[in-house]
């Protein structure tokens, strides 16, 4: 939308230019009547016709407006985007890991949402979730907890992961998750990457997990936890408090940072003080919605395992074209939401990332 607006903008000055010459030509013509008649004796009668004006002759130019976009007939259910054909296939959710061994990652950048959530020990661990998007290469891939396999659920999504907690496992089958374990049985699924040691090395891709779940006869069909958003171009002045940055500090070493740029209304994720990339292609992170939302987190043994809240209700920021506002988040419908006077948030079309943090957190915006 903005380069239709640019190249309508363009079209404009270049008439006015041409209305320009025109007028100047117009003159030149009356100034050389005048002078090639003086000096004779009949009397000089030069009809000259009236100079048309900017805005006529801008009027009279033959139109060329650029036709307005079609509307696409559907949405992307978690993205909010335009999509020719109608969404069914069930979006697909990988444990993507966070620690230094890792960084930087491979297909974040092309996930609808990443959720970043602390995992055992002193750690933030990502969940991301694929529909609108293919991705090639997604990882390195890590191990599974049960507040994720509560994300997925919700989702309905196919969960991607390398191991589990037995909690975790336990969930997974009460709840009859359809899940790939590269540790156990699902081996053919990924693959390691020789310039990264183990177990920092595994990846996965949504291609590889479609495939996978024809072959184990997964559901197709999707039930559909689809979120609320503005629509595409018709997206309203959000008005909050001023956050061009931010700042998430959930514990040493994972200090995460959000810069607005407001040339294509899109954050640019941070990660210890530099621009957070894609490994391969050198693709920036962007958000368009950030949430936090602060939880309960609880350590549960010696190994630091928690507990930590994705169900809610609790309180949170949104984060919007360079607005904050406060909010009370709550997973419905099986997706964390946004909640203003107990109305749900609509979110810009976009990308998503969900920020589950520690209660007491300081987070800092300006």
């Amino acid at each position: 939308m903005l380069k239709r607006t640019k190249l309508i903008s363009e079209k404009k000055k270049n008439r006015r230019r041409l209305a320009g010459i025109g007028i100047a030509i117009v003159m030149v013509i009356a100034i050389i009547i005048i002078f090639s008649n003086l000096g004779k004796d009949e009397q000089l009668v030069i009809n000259v016709p009236p100079v048309p004006t900017v805005e006529q002759l801008i009027e009279e130019t033959v139109e060329e407006d650029i036709p307005d976009e079609p509307i696409k007939p559907f949405i992307y259910p978690l993205t909010g985007l335009g999509s020719d054909v109608e969404i069914k296939s069930r979006p697909m959710m990988y444990m993507v890991e966070n620690q230094k061994q890792a960084r930087p990652q491979d297909g974040l950048h092309l996930a609808d949402i990443v959720f970043e959530i602390l995992a055992e020990g002193e750690i933030t661990r990502f969940v991301a979730v694929y529909q609108s998007q293919e991705a090639e290469v997604i990882g390195p891939v890590r191990s599974i907890r049960p507040y994720f396999v509560q994300l997925g659920h919700g989702l309905d999504a196919l969960v991607v992961h390398a191991g589990w907690s037995q909690d975790a496992m336990n969930m997974i089958v009460a709840k009859k998750v359809a899940h790939f374990d590269q540790v156990y049985g699902d081996d053919a699924y990924y693959w390691r990457d020789k310039s990264r040691k183990m177990p920092h090395n595994l990846y996965s891709s949504t291609a590889l997990i479609r495939e996978g779940a024809l072959k184990k006869k997964f559901r197709e069909e999707w039930t559909d936890p689809s979120l609320t958003f503005y629509p595409e171009n018709e997206i309203p002045v959000i008005t909050g408090k001023p956050a061009a940055s931010i700042t998430i500090p959930y514990i040493q070493g994972y200090e995460v940072g959000y810069t607005y740029d407001a040339s294509n209304n899109k954050y640019n994720r941070i990660m210890l003080g530099e621009l957070h990339t894609d490994k391969s292609t050198d693709t920036q992170l962007t958000a368009d919605n950030i949430i936090i939302a602060f939880s309960k987190h609880k350590v549960l043994d010696n190994a630091g395992r928690r507990a930590v809240d994705v169900i809610g209700p609790g309180e949170g920021y949104i984060i919007q074209r360079g607005q904050l506002r406060d909010i009370t988040w709550e997973s419905k419908d099986g997706m964390i939401r946004a909640f203003i006077d107990d109305k749900e948030v609509e979110l810009v079309p976009g990308k998503t990332w969900i920020h589950v943090v520690p209660l007491g957190s300081k987070v800092e915006y300006q």
